[in-house]
C-alpha cells in the first residue's frame, strides 16, 4: 500500500475511518521518514491521524519503526537508568525535573533527559541546562559517555533522530501536534529499563501505557504530569499508571507518599520568558541546599520518583529520604559541579 491508501483508510470520516494494522503503520512511518511521501501527503496523513487519533497498535508500530532508524545509545550494562522525555515545554512552572534529575544522579541513578525545543512561549529544559553550564549539544555517543561517567545527560532529539525532529518542527507550520509528539516520548534512545512519561491529553493516558507494554517495556510510570511534563505536582495528587512486567496499575501519587507536606501552586511558579538565568539560579540554590520550603520539596518529590523508578529506592518515601540525604550532604551540589563541563573538553 502507498500513502494514498493509508490516507484513505484513516481519513474516511468519523464513522468510516479505520485503524492501520501493525504492518501498515510501520510502512506508513517508513514512507514518512524516508521522504517517499509528498508534502501534501505528509500534511494530509498527519492531520487525518490527528482527527482519528492513534490506536495503541499504531502508536507502538510507529515507534517501533522509528526506532530502527537510530541506533540505541551505547550505554554500559548495569546502570540504574531512567528515560525521561521532556517535550511539553513550560509556561507556568519551573523545571523541577532538572533539579530532580541531578539529585537522583547524585543518589546513584542515571537519568537520560531528551527533548526538542520548538515552541517559543513554552521553553523546554535545554536553555536552563545551558545556563547551569551543562552541555546540551551532545552526540549520542557523547551522551552515553556522560551517562556512564556522571549519571546524567541531555540529548536533543535533533542530534539523535533528525527525521523525528523535523516532523516535530511541523507543529509551527501546521499549528497542532502530530503523531511524532507521542512517538518522541516513546523513543527511549538508550533503551532504559525504566521510563517516565508525562502527558496532558487524557485520551493518550491508557494508550501510552499499553503501547509501552506492546513495545516490551517492563517498567514505566505514565503521569498526568504538570504541564504535560514528567513531573508530579506538589499541590495536588497526580494520576498515574504504573507498568511492571505485563501489569498496568492505576495509581494516585500524593506528596505524602514521599513523606512531604501537600503544598500550593505558588512555590511551583516559573519565570517570565527570557529569565532562564533566574530559573538556573533558583536550581543552583536548591541543589546547594540553600533553600527550604516548597520549592525544595517539589524537587525532592520528583527526585523521589526518579530514584524509585531507577530501583535505588523501593518506595517513594525511601526515595525522598535518599534525595534529602544527597541535598543535606552536599552530594547534589557536587553532582552539579561535575556536570558543569568546560565546553572545550567536549567536541560538539
Amino acid at each position: 500500500m502507498g500513502m494514498q491508501e493509508f490516507i484513505a483508510k484513516i481519513g474516511a470520516g468519523q464513522k468510516a475511518s479505520k485503524d492501520l494494522t501493525w504492518e501498515e503503520a510501520k510502512q506508513a512511518m517508513r514512507l514518512l521518514i524516508e521522504g517517499q511521501a509528498t508534502p501534501v501527503q505528509v500534511g494530509a496523513f498527519l492531520l487525518a491521524m490527528r482527527f482519528k487519533m492513534e490506536s495503541v497498535t499504531e502508536l507502538a508500530a510507529f515507534t517501533s519503526a522509528a526506532r530502527t532508524y537510530a541506533a540505541p545509545l551505547p550505554v554500559p550494562q548495569g546502570l540504574a537508568l531512567v528515560d525521561l522525555p521532556v517535550y511539553a515545554g513550560k509556561q507556568d512552572t519551573f523545571h523541577a525535573s532538572i533539579g530532580a534529575a541531578i539529585v537522583a544522579a547524585a543518589g546513584g541513578a542515571a537519568i537520560l533527559m531528551h527533548g526538542h525545543d520548538i515552541i517559543p512561549n513554552r521553553p523546554g529544559p535545554a536553555s536552563v541546562l545551558a545556563k547551569l553550564g551543562i552541555v546540551i549539544e551532545l552526540s549520542p555517543k557523547q551522551a552515553a559517555d556522560e551517562l556512564a561517567a556522571k549519571g546524567f545527560a541531555y540529548l536533543d532529539v535533533a542530534l539523535y533522530h533528525p527525521p523525528v525532529a523535523r516532523f516535530l518542527d511541523l507543529r509551527l507550520e501546521l499549528g497542532v501536534r502530530n503523531l511524532f509528539h507521542p512517538v518522541a516520548r516513546l523513543l527511549n534512545p538508550a533503551r532504559a529499563g525504566a521510563q517516565i512519561i508525562g502527558l496532558t491529553h487524557p485520551p493518550y493516558f491508557e494508550k501510552t501505557a499499553e503501547a509501552l507494554a506492546m513495545l516490551g517495556c517492563r517498567q514505566a510510570l505514565v503521569l498526568r504530569g504538570v504541564e504535560g511534563s514528567p513531573e508530579l505536582s506538589l499541590a495536588a495528587a497526580t494520576k498515574a499508571l504504573e507498568l511492571r512486567g505485563e501489569r498496568i496499575t492505576p495509581m494516585t501519587l500524593h506528596p505524602k507518599d514521599a513523606g512531604l507536606p501537600l503544598g500550593t501552586h505558588q512555590p511551583m511558579a516559573g519565570f517570565p520568558p527570557g529569565q532562564t538565568d533566574k530559573e538556573a539560579d533558583l536550581l543552583k540554590k536548591i541543589l546547594g541546599n540553600q533553600i527550604r520550603g516548597g520549592q525544595r520539596d517539589w524537587v525532592l518529590l520528583n527526585a523521589a520518583m526518579l530514584l524509585y523508578a531507577s530501583g535505588k529506592a523501593t518506595t517513594f518515601s525511601g526515595g525522598a529520604k535518599l534525595a534529602q540525604q544527597t541535598l543535606d550532604s552536599g552530594a547534589a551540589a557536587k553532582k552539579l559541579s561535575e556536570l558543569t563541563v568546560v565546553k572545550e573538553t567536549i567536541h560538539v
